[in-house]
């Protein structure tokens, strides 16, 4: 039964499950809002408005995730980041995170560049085993724009370009 979908359909059914299951609620939530009595039709209501938080919630880390068949083990445990490669890796503790930049140019594939406070970087490909864990804690970096992360990682740019950084406190 595993083998009767294509790998590709198989692939983006599980990247956009979340999406997906979303949009099945919101649907029950239309039909039971359309063909209820009493007290379904405004769970059929609640259900609709379930369904579209829910699917909005879910696009963007949707949009995040890649393949997974890159170089590498990505691992996120307790607001540390373990990245173990073929040639290289590193362990980086989330707050200690100054600067985000995709490098489209590293190879084999393009890699997120985390840079911490005393000097660390860390590259990690985009499509690596666990990266699109990598996402909530990007989400959780103090005034990110996700969109913009997003944006960049959609369309490839040609050089390196920085997502995001710390502001850094000016001293008098």
């Amino acid at each position: 039964m595993g083998n009767f979908l294509r790998p590709e359909v198989r692939a983006f059914l599980e990247r956009w499950r979340e999406v997906l299951l979303a949009g099945v609620v919101f649907l029950l939530g239309v039909w039971w809002a359309l063909t209820g009595v009493g007290i379904n039709v405004w769970l059929g209501y609640i259900f609709c408005l379930i369904g579209i938080g829910w699917g909005v919630a879910a696009v963007q880390p949707a949009r995040f995730a890649q393949d997974g068949d890159g170089p590498g083990v990505v691992q996120i445990r307790e607001r540390r980041l373990a990245y173990f490669g073929p040639l290289d890796g590193g362990i980086m503790d989330v707050a200690d995170l100054s600067r985000l930049e995709i490098d489209p140019t590293s190879h084999p594939d393009p890699s997120w560049v985390l840079t911490s406070i005393e000097g660390q970087v860390l590259a990690i490909p985009i499509n690596a085993k666990g990266a699109e864990g990598l996402f909530d804690v990007f989400a959780s970096l103090p005034d990110i724009k996700t969109n913009t992360v997003l944006d960049v990682l959609s369309r490839t740019p040609d050089a390196r370009v920085t997502v995001w950084s710390r502001v850094k406190p000016l001293l008098h």
